[in-house]
């Protein structure tokens, strides 16, 4: 397959990458400045690309693209997170903008699927209660995750983006990840699951970034959640 990947240089960007080489598609890997990447991997093309800037999106794609995976972030998170965390508190719509921008892109590019790397926030955590709609648990999360309780209108923003995509109908799948997401183990064992987060025998819904990556690919390689979100745990 060829696959494209968004923010290709992030904590799971760049793992995405790596799983879709290792498994032998080619990947075209967007940035905002390619120009100074040095991964010159087989099969790895490096492109710059602004995502809120939908032709230049359009521009960018290579023909006959079968999957683009969106790990989109305001700023470099991989680099400098504190800095990703003021961007998107400090213009939340912005991943509502990005997924707009997307999918105007995928027009001229119909045979394209989009998979769309959101939040947990906006997962089920009972029966019609979504976190991202009750401040309470909003900030229980984040004072947990050790992130500050302004970060709530990021939540929010990353809820939008995919009433965004609810929208649509184009081909495009969002992933929810676990609440707790962080660098660690490759072992391609977790549970999926829809609207709701998986939890662990702890109560916890976590996941390692490199699983991530794994659930990803595997979504690009055989499609079972188009039109609809997805999320995983162990």
């Amino acid at each position: 397959m060829h696959i494209g990947v968004i923010g290709a240089t992030g904590t799971i960007g760049s793992r995405v990458v790596t799983e879709a080489l290792q498994r032998g598609h080619r990947v075209t890997a967007f940035s905002r400045d390619a120009a100074a990447i040095t991964d010159h991997r087989e099969n790895l093309t490096w492109s710059s690309v602004d995502v809120l800037d939908a032709a230049a999106v359009a521009a960018a794609l290579p023909p006959g693209l079968d999957v683009l995976i969106s790990g989109f972030q305001p700023g470099n998170a991989a680099e400098d997170f504190a800095d990703t965390v003021r961007r998107s508190i400090a213009d939340p719509t912005v991943y509502a903008t990005a997924a707009r921008a997307l999918l105007k892109a995928l027009e001229s590019h119909p045979r394209t699927r989009l998979i769309v790397i959101g939040g947990a926030g906006s997962l089920e955590i009972g029966p019609g209660v979504v976190r991202a709609d009750h401040e309470e648990f909003i900030h229980a999360s984040l004072d947990e995750l050790g992130l500050p309780r302004e970060c709530a209108a990021a939540v929010r923003g990353h809820r939008e983006a995919l009433n965004v995509l609810r929208t649509s109908n184009r081909l495009w799948t969002y992933f929810s990840p676990a609440e707790q997401i962080a660098p660690g183990e490759r072992t391609g064992r977790f549970r999926i699951g829809g609207d709701q987060p998986v939890l662990d025998a702890d109560g916890l819904n976590r996941i390692s970034a490199e699983d991530a990556a794994v659930a990803l690919v595997d979504e690009a390689e055989l499609p079972r959640f188009v039109q609809r979100r997805f999320t995983i745990g162990y």
